[in-house]
């Protein structure tokens, strides 16, 4: 099932408080990143984040995005922005630094 654009335009509105989040569509889905560094996507309408060290203390569950990918962590309570903004910040930091 693909992500529909309505739910993209909601969670790109919900990461407003960062300033460079780009969104790019790929095969029904979306991909998101920051300052150019991928870090998550949407997938069948649920918003994932790439699974790091930082981001672990969130206890988010792990979920496979599609079939043979690597599980990501399934975002869950997307209305919070300022919880958003941390999620994606840490896992931002996590990934440039490898």
């Amino acid at each position: 099932m693909a992500s529909t654009k309505s739910y993209r335009d909601f969670i790109i509105e919900q990461l407003s408080l960062l300033d460079d989040i780009t969104c790019k569509s790929m095969m029904g889905e979306y991909l998101l990143y920051y300052k150019g560094n991928l870090f998550g996507g949407i997938y069948d309408d649920r918003f994932l984040v790439k699974i790091v060290e930082s981001n672990k203390k969130y206890n988010m569950e792990e979920v496979i995005p599609y079939p043979n990918a690597k599980p990501m962590y399934l975002v869950e309570d997307v209305d919070n922005m300022d919880a958003l903004k941390e999620i994606v910040l840490d896992t931002y930091n996590d990934l440039i630094i490898k």
